[in-house]
């Protein structure tokens, strides 16, 4: 009777994995703590501790803590954080089929863009993505881009003409901004405030949710809904880190990862109107201009030809195929 049941509980052991100990993963990310991006990590974090017992343990650190986003980026690639947040903007460093979501003017909403990247486009560069080192747990938000100014109200194409804009280096969002016939420059982040308050430059471009979370109305009157770009943040982890998990750890990751991604979606869109409304209440003024004038005027430049030959011209085929164009 001992035999059997001794028997009985190997084979229950064996048919159960066993989850690893202590297992410590670093999320790096570039949110501020505020902003809906560290509030999914956090949810990260706390539903992959509670499903694994404790057995895996996220740590978190948000707003640059560990580096410039594209040198987190390359730390993750190379395995010294777990876990990075970056934007399809830092991806295509790495892949350049990354970079056909930053077309301008690609999608029409947020559905839209939800069901490509969610769909074919994952099944497209998630095997793409493991030949660098990274393994694509889910996709995240970070939201469409818009412009603000110091100078004037933007109504129309005309209005961006002349203006100086800090961009991000991104190509596709350079190439946007001068199709629109402003002038471009690149300052990192952590300066643009003080940029835009000694008048370095006019203005920038950035999703509701950075321009309010960070202040940027402190050194801006006017914000213009142009949604120019789309780009959200992925979440990617290190290969070799993913690997180590069981199978099951590996699920719960994937599964907690997606959860996060949807209530980041959730909050970002629910909050936009509540933030646009707070920043006209704290003074800045906020144009809806007709975004049909824009497109053209970006399609009818270079702004399409730059982007296509810097993803390659197979990818953008590719990748607009997804869109039903």
């Amino acid at each position: 009777m001992r035999t059997t049941l001794l028997a009985a509980s190997l084979a229950a052991l064996i048919a159960t994995p066993a989850l690893s100990a202590d297992v410590t993963l670093r999320l790096a990310h570039f949110a501020a703590e505020t902003h809906p991006g560290h509030i999914a990590a956090k949810q990260f974090a706390d539903a992959v501790a509670e499903r694994t017992g404790g057995a895996i343990e996220v740590e978190l650190y948000p707003a640059n803590e560990l580096g410039s986003p594209p040198e987190q980026l390359e730390q993750t690639v190379l395995g010294a954080i777990d876990m990075n947040l970056p934007t399809q903007g830092g991806l295509d460093k790495y892949e350049k089929a990354f970079g056909t979501v930053m077309t301008p003017f690609a999608f029409k909403d947020y559905e839209q863009a939800h069901q490509v990247l969610d769909g074919p486009f994952n099944d497209w560069v998630a095997p793409k993505l493991e030949e660098q080192g990274l393994v694509l747990l889910s996709n995240w938000e970070y939201g469409f881009r818009n412009i603000t100014n110091s100078v004037r109200p933007i109504e129309t194409p005309d209005d961006v003409k002349g203006l100086k804009l800090r961009t991000p280096p991104e190509l596709q969002i350079v190439a946007a901004v001068e199709g629109l016939g402003a002038s471009a420059t690149q300052i990192a982040f952590p300066e643009l405030p003080n940029a835009l308050n000694q008048g370095v430059v006019d203005g920038q471009e950035n999703p509701i949710g950075v321009i309010y979370h960070f202040k940027l109305d402190d050194f801006q009157e006017n914000l213009a809904l142009t949604r120019h770009v789309y780009n959200s943040m992925v979440h990617v982890i290190n290969k070799d880190s993913f690997e180590r998990l069981t199978e099951e750890q590996q699920a719960i990751l994937r599964e907690e990862s997606k959860r996060a991604g949807e209530t980041m979606r959730e909050l970002v869109q629910a909050q936009e109107d509540e933030e646009l409304a707070k920043l006209e209440e704290r003074g800045m003024k906020v144009t809806r201009p007709d975004l049909s004038a824009f497109r053209e005027v970006v399609q009818s430049s270079d702004a399409m030809k730059r982007v296509a030959d810097y993803t390659g011209q197979d990818n953008m085929d590719k990748f607009q195929s997804f869109l039903g164009n």
